[in-house]
């Protein structure tokens, strides 16, 4: 009597017994009919075109110039020693990580063969980091319910590309959970309207 080893279904396939046609119920076109050459062959058509050497040294100048500049001002704020640190020694280590993983990056990345281009999408971090920074500015003005709302909507809605629906629910439970976290149970002195 012959037996066939049992082979547990994956994710999202169905065990299909002896005899059985293992597509017979797959659409044509979906991802499970395709084969893993197929699949990796869609996927090599659909990336974005390479970066190239000159936008590998572009971005990895910016690393090395942002973490220096981070650099000098963690020094300014004072080092302190391990035992007793002052504010500039956390980002003073991870200053000296940037310039590490720039400097890396500028010698032996422009190789690298894997970066995409720039596009229209590569300013999302710089979108998250603009509003970010203005959320930081506004805090000690209005609060932070407004503008965290705001930034939520943002990141959600622009950034993340969520519905509306859920961009506005979500947002207000996070603004909601922060202020219950931070003002109600744990009464920090985190700047707020109510």
């Amino acid at each position: 009597m012959e037996t066939t080893p049992a082979v547990s279904a994956g994710r999202g396939s169905s065990a299909v017994p002896s005899g059985g046609d293992a597509h017979a119920d797959v659409p044509e076109g979906a991802p499970e009919a395709l084969t893993p050459e197929q699949l990796a062959a869609q996927w090599e058509e659909e990336k974005p075109p390479s970066a190239g050497a000159l936008a590998n040294t572009a971005s990895s100048l910016m690393v090395l110039a942002v973490g220096i500049g981070a650099l000098v001002l963690s020094v300014a704020m004072g080092l302190g020693t391990p035992a007793s640190p002052q504010p500039g020694l956390w980002p003073f280590m991870i200053s000296c990580v940037m310039v590490a993983l720039g400097l890396f990056q500028l010698v032996l990345g422009r190789r690298n063969r894997d970066a995409e281009k720039f596009t229209r999408m590569s300013f999302a971090p710089l979108t998250g980091l603009v509003t970010l920074a203005a959320m930081v500015a506004l805090m000690p003005v209005i609060g932070f319910e407004v503008p965290a709302l705001v930034l939520c909507i943002i990141w959600m809605r622009f950034l993340g590309g969520e519905t509306w629906r859920s961009t506005l629910v979500v947002s207000t439970l996070v603004v909601v959970a922060f202020y219950g976290i931070f003002v109600l149970a744990l009464n920090t002195s985190i700047p707020h309207l109510f």
